[in-house]
């Protein structure tokens, strides 16, 4: 989606902040015991309540409002049983869609107590990310962002999940740009328009470097295996630098 008026903005504005509160509001409810399914519930109430439509379920009949996943799950987790227990990873990633507009978000967050390494891959997640959202510009690109992120990956010794991509969003869950990397990517081409609305969302790892499908046909896991996190906003690219859309308020 290229934006092209002030009430196409204001639209995305404001399903980007019923997602970026769901994922608050479940942020603060992320405790031991409570399971992925009643944590999901609580997502779901937050978009229902603000008028918004899980986009995960509306597009691809996901058994469940919002993605958790669990330690050697790094996406697309299934909501369910799974009791949250004390040193856990945890990633969770909500789209939705309001009026015709979609926004998507995510972040990983522990629950102590948790090795320093595994606080300290966290911290970082978000700094890749916003390597990546800092290089985006009308004009610029998009390589550019890949490149950032895979900087900062290789000067703090992490891998980047390379087959987990960005994607442009705002009409709908995934449209063009499709496949932006969040790693160097020497044959990209494409330049951000001004307007141009996509997530970035790099997957750093402490090892991995691909995410490989389980048997539910939905939940990713690490390959090889080690830990992951995912941090994702939605962005609009601007003569001024970028505009992140996905922030609570």
């Amino acid at each position: 989606m290229t934006i092209t008026n002030e009430d196409e903005l204001t639209a995305l504005q404001e399903i980007g902040q019923i997602v970026a509160n769901a994922l608050e509001t479940m942020r603060h409810a992320l405790e031991p015991g409570i399971t992925t399914e009643e944590l999901d519930r609580i997502g779901a109430r937050v978009l229902a309540e603000a008028g918004a439509v899980s986009a995960p379920e509306k597009c691809h009949d996901f058994p469940g409002a919002t993605c958790i996943s669990v330690n050697e799950e790094i996406a697309h987790g299934i909501p369910g049983r799974r009791r949250i227990e004390r040193g856990d990873l945890v990633n969770i990633d909500v789209s939705a869609e309001k009026d015709g507009f979609f926004a998507d978000t995510g972040a990983s967050f522990t629950v102590p107590p948790v090795a320093p390494h595994i606080e300290r891959l966290c911290r970082d997640g978000r700094r890749a990310m916003w390597a990546g959202i800092r290089q985006v510009k009308a004009g610029a690109p998009l390589a550019s962002i890949g490149e950032a992120v895979g900087k900062f990956a290789k000067k703090n010794k992490y891998t980047l999940v390379k087959n987990l991509a960005s994607h442009g969003v705002g009409r709908s869950l995934h449209e063009f740009p499709t496949e932006i990397a969040t790693w160097p990517n020497k044959s990209e081409r494409r330049v951000m328009n001004e307007g141009l609305v996509f997530t970035i969302e790099p997957f750093l790892s402490r090892g991995a470097e691909w995410a490989d499908e389980g048997e539910d046909g939905w939940t990713l896991y690490s390959l090889p295996k080690a830990p992951t996190v995912q941090f994702e906003h939605t962005v609009v690219a601007t003569c001024n630098g970028p505009q992140v859309i996905t922030l609570p308020g």
